[in-house]
Parts: structure tokens; sequence; C-alpha cells
């Protein structure tokens, strides 16, 4: 017979938008109870994302123009709280967030089956059933509701799959964000193995997973890092890596590229698009340099390209992720693991950029 559940548990609470004062750990939070169609999880890992630290300081904002490590700190005083969730509305405070959560069902609401007690699974990021399922919509796990920066967890039933694999609980937990926000804009670029990838962003997680997952479909990848993470990057698959502030244009030759996958934006935009063939792609998911940039207009059209922002996922997205999962084709790279009481430290290493892969966060 299981032990019965603790009434409290240890969490970080945003209690709004700021700097790294406003998460604060607590040990008296209440564990929450599931809905009828919802499952309660241990969590056993999670981990740092871009999008905690966006919601963080109200980067979201659209009164916000500069990168995302300026305010990542101390936050900004630009944000306005009435724009600053990722879906353009206010947030509601206190909230917990992780955007990741690995772990195992513990116990489910009156909807679900009791059999589904012990699975090890994850939650989908961009949770689909709050939304009813509908096209370009979506709730981000640990934004629109509590997510995994604690040791319980609710999500929804059909958000929450269950996976096989020796993978540890903190590589685990670094994969539902990071890796199907790469998956969905290979996904909506249709990457295959014709493809030459040009990934912006290589060496953090959302970069490292479009190397991988890049090679995954027997594309040819180009990466772009700075020069003392080249021999990283290049081991999880890079065919080639340009060190980050080089000249594009002189390394690879303009039209070089069939897709570019951007996760940084900023100043770095401006030439982009010469490097991609007649009929390619361009794909983003992120602007940590700066959402702002400038973009020639015939360069579009007269090439044929075609732009893609993506944020919603289709049901694909994360079942291409679990397969690869069951296949042991997946493995993400952690850098460095904390105690999630030791949020502080964890989000001030991430801020750095010094490292390549993931931050892991364990209760």
């Amino acid at each position: 017979m299981s032990a019965p559940l603790p009434e409290t548990m240890a969490g970080v609470v945003l209690t709004g938008h700021g700097g790294l004062d406003r998460l604060v750990y607590r040990t008296d939070l209440p564990v929450p109870v599931p809905g009828p169609d919802d499952v309660l999880i241990r969590v056993r890992a999670s981990s740092v994302n871009n999008t905690d630290i966006n919601t963080r300081i109200g980067w979201y904002s659209k009164a916000v123009t500069g990168a995302t490590g300026d305010g990542g700190s101390g936050g900004l005083v630009d944000a306005d709280a009435a724009d600053a969730g990722w879906a353009g509305v206010p947030l509601s405070f206190p909230r917990i967030q992780g955007a990741d959560a690995a772990g195992e069902i513990v116990a489910v609401g009156e909807r679900v089956s009791a059999d589904r007690i012990g699975e090890r699974i994850v939650v989908r990021t961009l949770m689909r059933a709050p939304a009813a399922f509908r096209p370009f919509e979506c709730w981000t796990f640990g934004s629109e509701c509590d997510g995994g920066f604690a040791q319980f967890a609710v999500a929804p039933a059909a958000d929450t799959f269950a996976v096989q694999t020796p993978l540890s609980d903190a590589e685990l937990g670094a994969i539902p964000c990071a890796y199907s926000t790469a998956e969905n804009m290979l996904v909506r670029a249709s990457v295959t193995g014709d493809d030459t990838v040009l990934v912006l962003g290589a060496s953090g997680g959302v970069g490292v997973a479009a190397v991988q997952l890049a090679k995954l479909r027997g594309a040819q990848v180009m990466a772009v890092a700075q020069g003392d993470k080249a021999a990283a990057v290049a081991a999880l698959g890079a065919d080639r890596v340009v060190p980050r502030g080089a000249s594009l244009r002189d390394a690879l030759g303009p039209r070089s590229v069939s897709v570019v996958v951007d996760l940084v934006g900023g100043a770095g935009f401006e030439g982009l698009l010469d490097l991609v063939r007649r009929g390619g792609r361009y794909v983003t998911a992120g602007a940590i340099a700066g959402p702002l940039v400038t973009l020639d207009l015939r360069t579009l059209y007269l090439n044929d390209l075609t732009l893609f922002g993506c944020v919603a996922q289709e049901d694909v997205v994360f079942a291409n992720l679990l397969t690869y999962l069951r296949d042991g084709r997946l493995r993400p790279r952690i850098a460095r693991t904390f105690r999630l009481a030791e949020i502080h430290r964890a989000q001030e290493l991430f801020l750095t950029k010094r490292f390549v892969g993931k931050i892991a966060l364990v209760p």
C-alpha cells in the first residue's frame, strides 16, 4: 500500500514580474488537487528555459524592445503587466513557474483511469486540452497554470504522456519545452534529409535540440555558437560550426542554406535571409537578442521565401518526441544540475550563456 500524500510541499512561487527576488522558495505550499480530467504528478525534475525568464521579467510585453538578458536578474522597468504574459494577457500571481516537468503520476481525477497511477511521465509544455484542442491555441505549463517548479504539480491527463526510457530524471525533465519547441520549428518548416539547416544560438537548450533533431531527419546542419563551444556543438551533430560574431555570408556564402532556425533575433537578423536559397524557409521561436529587426521585403518576396513563427504545437510534435525517446534516439546534454531551492543560482548561470545544453532542476 502506497504512503499517503503529504498536505504541503516545497516549491518556488513567482510573486510578480521583476528580478530574481520575485522567485520565493517555500516549504509550506499546499499540494494541488487534480480536477476531474487531471493527474497529480510527483515532479522528479524540471529545467530552466528562456520562457521562464521572459515570463518573470515581463519581456513578452510589447513595451519591451531589448534582449531577454537585459533584465534577467533585476527585471525590466519598461514591462507593462497588462500584456506581459506570452499570450499578451496579464498573468495571475502568485504563480508556480516551470515549463518542464518529468516525474510520475501519484493520483488522478475522477474521469481519469486509476491505471495511470505509477506511470513515469512528461508534461507537454504547450498544453492543448485547456484550449479544447483548437488550432493555434494553447496554455503554457507554468504560465497560464502552475508548473513544474515544485514537488507536485497538476496537469491535464491528455497533456501528460507515459514514457519508457533509460534517461535519468534530470535528462527527461529537460525534454518537454526545449525539444518540443525545436521539433515544432522543424515540423512547421518541413525539414527533411534534403535540407541544409542553419541553427542560430546552437549551444542553448533549444539550439542543441534543433541540431540533434535536424540530424535525426538526415539534414546537413550548420550551427552558430561561441568559439569555445564549437567542439561540444559538433559532437551533438553539427556538420559545421561557425563562430558567433563571424560573417555568415563570408563563412557560408549567399543562398547556401534551405532553412534558417533562429532563436536569437536582434541585430543578427539582418542578412540572414540572404543566406537562404530561393524557395527556402526561415523559422523562429525566440528572440533572446531582441525582438525588433529590419526586414527588406524585396529579399522575402523576390526569392519566394517563407517565414514561420512558432508557438502552438500540433499533436504530431510531441508524438515525434515520444517516439524518439522510446527508440533511444534522443539524449539531452545536461550542463549542470541544481536543487530547486537554488533556483536563483540556476537562473543566474542560465543568463550567462556560458554552457552548452540544459540546466536541470530537481526538488
